[in-house]
């Protein structure tokens, strides 16, 4: 089948492009997605059609984001005859996923902008009710910092609001040889669900700004931190030790204080 080389389209800087060709990367990325025929796949993002060329002929058919209108009809040469591809040209972040609801929960895959990668996830988060699971391509660090356990030095704020709604997963490094361009960095590719069992977080927005507030100041304790919304005893007494940094809190402990103090106010 003629395909286009990636080496004959120039990469554009602004939509943050560099476009997967290592074969072996490549199936062993649509082996870690494990699509059946009939899956509701959206695909953010798909370039030249690495990835979709691949699972296109399994699904049937694939939804697709991509927002380098330029790029579209090198990606509809490529894919043609494998499946029905519907491309929607637009930018993911301002998309309302709940549109591809209807052939049952979505299964989302993309090599994602690192450019946008943490809006983009946060935005995603929003329709988490209408999606079964995600696997993502991003800068190694940025899947570190989700997957990360209280006590690492990669864990923070976005190791807590992804874990608060998602299972987190570093599947396998990739290496920037496997794109062209090779971007300057090191990238992984994620699994993210759904929580099993939603944690029990009263207020979102609330139990948000305090993680925000807690990992903006990671080097002070607990009591310093949150000084002026919580007294030490009242952190002893919801079983959290206020000599600890925010690095040490866990996921838990984060909502224990957010509802604590939600119903304070209250």
């Amino acid at each position: 089948m003629k395909t286009f080389d990636p080496s004959t389209h120039r990469a554009k800087k602004r939509f943050g492009q560099n476009f997967l060709h290592d074969m072996g990367i490549i199936e062993r990325i649509v082996r870690s997605i494990n699509v059946s025929e009939g899956d509701n796949l959206l695909e953010i993002g798909p370039g030249l059609g690495a990835i979709t060329k691949q699972i296109l002929p399994i699904t049937g058919k694939i939804n697709a984001i991509e927002l380098d209108r330029d790029i579209i009809p090198k990606l509809r040469f490529n894919c043609d005859g494998l499946g029905e591809l519907n491309i929607l040209q637009t930018d993911a972040l301002k998309v309302d996923y709940s549109q591809f609801k209807e052939d049952g929960l979505l299964r989302v895959v993309g090599n994602l902008p690192y450019n946008i990668s943490t809006p983009l996830l946060f935005h995603l988060f929003d329709y988490l009710p209408f999606i079964k699971d995600m696997h993502f391509m991003l800068q190694k660090e940025v899947v570190q910092r989700m997957a990360a356990h209280p006590g690492s030095k990669t864990y923070g704020r976005l190791s807590v609001m992804t874990q608060s709604v998602c299972e987190a997963r570093l599947l396998f490094l990739v290496p920037p040889e496997c794109f062209t361009p090779a971007p300057k960095v090191e990238s992984a590719i994620v699994y993210l669900a759904p929580r099993a069992v939603p944690l029990d977080i009263s207020d979102r927005t609330h139990f948000a700004t305090i993680v925000t507030e807690a990992f903006n100041q990671r080097r002070k304790t607990l009591r310093n931190v949150w000084r002026n919304r919580i007294t030490p005893e009242d952190l002893e007494q919801l079983d959290i030790n206020p000599t600890l940094r925010p690095e040490r809190v866990s996921l838990e402990e984060f909502v224990k204080v957010s509802n604590f103090l939600v119903k304070s106010d209250s």
